[in-house]
């Protein structure tokens, strides 16, 4: 069962905010939020053709911010918030840094990672297992992204 808590629409929201900002470089409309006792301390979108980076994608970025914000590469106090399900790297990424809660809105079916495709999130044999909670603004997270790639077409 998913369960959603107050303030998690607050940072999706804010997360939703990131994702608007990636067309104008050119990326994918995906945002991401790192939240740790209540604060954002990172706030990121996708920024794969801005940078030339196929690591770029907005969980790592965060994760990246969130362990300078802490002075480490540990965030076993924080909550990440993100508009699309994360794919293997990232799930793998949220895994190494600990991170105790990952909320996100659209699923992936093509490379999704917390259930969609694979299940890294959940893997019992990786160390850690972060609680994932799904469908948060899914609504308007996948719309972001249809009209992103309509465009393309």
């Amino acid at each position: 069962m998913t369960v959603f808590f107050p303030r998690d629409e607050y940072f999706m929201r804010l997360a939703l905010r990131e994702a608007e900002r990636a067309p104008d470089h050119g990326d994918v409309p995906v945002g991401c939020v790192i939240a740790r006792a209540g604060e954002v301390i990172a706030a990121t979108t996708n920024e794969r053709e801005l940078r030339g980076d196929p690591t770029a994608h907005t969980e790592v970025l965060a994760l990246r911010e969130a362990a300078r914000v802490v002075g480490g590469w540990r965030l076993d106090d924080c909550a990440v918030y993100v508009t699309l399900e994360p794919c293997t790297m990232c799930a793998g990424a949220l895994v190494l840094a600990r991170v105790p809660r990952v909320v996100f809105g659209a699923t992936d079916p093509k490379a999704g990672a917390a259930g969609s495709v694979l299940d890294a999130l959940a893997e019992p044999r990786l160390n850690h297992r972060p609680q994932v909670a799904g469908g948060l603004l899914a609504e308007e997270s996948a719309e972001l992204l249809r009209a992103f790639f309509a465009e393309r077409r």
